[in-house]
Formats: C-alpha cells, sequence, structure tokens
C-alpha cells in the first residue's frame, strides 16, 4: 500500500473515530476524492478487520468509538530512559519489521519498540496465522540482545509471560495465568500469545525479537477467525482500556525484567512462574516428536517443563501443551 493511501486511511478513520455518521459526500470533500474512491478505502479498511457501516441516506459509521494509537502520546508517556518507540499505521508484521531494521543496522538499542494498528501477515508459534484487525489488539514488538549467545535465551519467552501477568495485575487486578511456554490467559481463555524470534550464534552476541499479541478490544468477526476460546482485554478488566498507555507500561516492564534475565537468567524467575502456572498440577499432554501425558510440576531453573510421568519426572523444553482429556 503507498504512502498517500496510508494517509488517506488515517484522515478517514480520524473522520469516523467518533462513531457518528459520516455522509460519503462529506468524506470525499474532506479526502478531495470520489465518493467511489472513498467507498474503496472503507472496504479495504473492513478487509483489515473494522466494523464499518453503511446506511442509505445516512453514510458510514464505525460500530464503536475508535482510538487511534498517537505517536507524540505514546512517547509523552514513555519512560525518558527507555528508548524510542515507533509506531506504524498497517504492516505485515511487526517482528518482521523490526528484525529487519536490526539487520540494517538502524536499530541496535535494546529496549527499541514498534508497535502496529494491523498487521496483514501477523504469525503465531510454528508458522501459525496471528489475526490482526485493526485497532482491535497491540501488535507489539520489541529488541533486546543476548550477549552470552543463544543458550540464553532459554526461559526468555516465560519472563516475557511473567512481565505481561505482574502488569496485567498492577493496571487492571486481573489475576492472569501462563500457559506453557507462550500464552497469558484470563479465565481459562487466551489474551495474549509471545513470539520470540532469534538471530545469532552459540557463544556470540545473539539479537532478539519479542513479539506480544495482545486482544484489546476484538470486533464481532473475531469468532469467525479464531479457533479456540479467547478473552479481550475490555471485556476481562470491564473498562475501556488506554492503548497508548498499555504500550508505554509493556515496554517498562519488560526492559526491567529482561535485564534481570539478561544478568541472572531464568532461574530468579521459575518459582513466580509456578505460581502463574495456568496448569499446575493438572493432568496435561505434550505434543512434540512424541506425546507425553503425565501431571504439570511447573518449571525448572532454565525453563524446562516439568511433567511427572510413569517413568518419573522430565524435563522438556519443547511441545505443544494442553490439558489432557480423560482417557
Amino acid at each position: 500500500m503507498s504512502k498517500a493511501s496510508l494517509v488517506t486511511q488515517r484522515q478517514l478513520l480520524s473522520a469516523l473515530s467518533s462513531g457518528d455518521f459520516q455522509s460519503g459526500q462529506f468524506l470525499a470533500d474532506m479526502l478531495g476524492l470520489s465518493r467511489t474512491a472513498v467507498a474503496n478505502h472503507i472496504k479495504q479498511l473492513q478487509q483489515l478487520g473494522l466494523d464499518i457501516y453503511k446506511v442509505k441516506g445516512r453514510g458510514y459509521c464505525l460500530a464503536d468509538k475508535l482510538d487511534l494509537l498517537d505517536a507524540a502520546r505514546i512517547n509523552q508517556l514513555r519512560n525518558a530512559a527507555c528508548p524510542d518507540i515507533l509506531v506504524q499505521h498497517i504492516t505485515d508484521s511487526t517482528n518482521s519489521q523490526l528484525m529487519q531494521k536490526v539487520r540494517d543496522g538502524l536499530v541496535t538499542q535494546p529496549g527499541y519498540t514498534l508497535v502496529a494498528e494491523a498487521q496483514t501477515a501477523g504469525r503465531g508459534r510454528r508458522g501459525r496465522n496471528w489475526y490482526s484487525p485493526f485497532a482491535a489488539s497491540l501488535y507489539f514488538s520489541m529488541y533486546w540482545r543476548l550477549e552470552q549467545g543463544i543458550q540464553a535465551a532459554m526461559g526468555l519467552s516465560l519472563v516475557v509471560a511473567v512481565a505481561i501477568a505482574r502488569l496485567l495485575k498492577q493496571q487492571y487486578k486481573l489475576e492472569a495465568k501462563v500457559k506453557w511456554p507462550n500464552d497469558v490467559y484470563v479465565d481459562n481463555k487466551k489474551l495474549c500469545g509471545i513470539l520470540v524470534e532469534l538471530a545469532g550464534q552459540a557463544h556470540a552476541n545473539c539479537d532478539v525479537i519479542i513479539g506480544i499479541g495482545l486482544n484489546i478490544r476484538l470486533p464481532q468477526q473475531a469468532l469467525n477467525n479464531i479457533d479456540q476460546q479467547y478473552i479481550d482485554l475490555t471485556q476481562a478488566a470491564s473498562e475501556v482500556i488506554d492503548r497508548n498507555q498499555i504500550i508505554a507500561l509493556l515496554q517498562q516492564q519488560l526492559i526491567t525484567l529482561l535485564a534481570e534475565f539478561s544478568a541472572n537468567g531464568f532461574a530468579a524467575f521459575s518459582e513466580e512462574f509456578d505460581r502463574y502456572n495456568q496448569y499446575h498440577n493438572q493432568q496435561v499432554r505434550l505434543i512434540g516428536n512424541e506425546e507425553i501425558k503425565g501431571i504439570c510440576l511447573g518449571v525448572d531453573k532454565q525453563g524446562a517443563l516439568l511433567v511427572k510421568t510413569a517413568v518419573g519426572v522430565q524435563a522438556y523444553f519443547g511441545g505443544e501443551l494442553s490439558l489432557r482429556a480423560g482417557d
């Protein structure tokens, strides 16, 4: 999409953000476009997950009032000691965009953050698609560096999840749980996913991109695009969520915990993770190279999942974890 189109869509959304009806002619005059061009832009925004209604004789209206990301406000809220936060309108993937900036040498400071209103190619673990409707969630990626190399990353995604759980409790009084190795749940429903991507060597500096997708206020059409039980923060907290504020708070929280992780490893967080453990002492199934059944005991000092099986307690570093249905 061209830069001019992105600017036009931003102006169009600003005009519609109040939630009131705006006529097609008013929007066309405001933007210096034809009504057909306005209709095409509306269609593109609908494809990005926005609920925009058209009523004959009244014009266009958003289903709900829209609060857009505000780069100036985010950087006012940002802790002065924290690196910049770059705000994009629409991108393919915040992780991909940030990784490219790192490769190009444009980003070198740990904690630098990139966020977007929408993603056209958002990714979850194992290459899964991450549903990324416009202005409905946080699409947040932060750069970090591990001086000890890739082997120092063990447990990193769990520390990120702990940071999110802490923030949800501090800011919204929510009792979040962490599903090993990278999901955050509230009321047994998925609220947030984490995707950590690494670029480096075993014993040299390792670049880390930490991607976070946090549901804020998902549209009705999310029911057709998400294949598991989910919840958003607006519903969980029963209040209007200021995305600009939570972006600044999340950056600061992550930097604080990751600095401790870089210095001391995961061991300092293992007991806290166990308090947040979604499946503590429950029968689970772990699917990786083979299927493992047993009781989830938590994690060890490296972040490996501990499962009590028929042959004793085993530690696992990878796999898909789920509750075990009765046999």
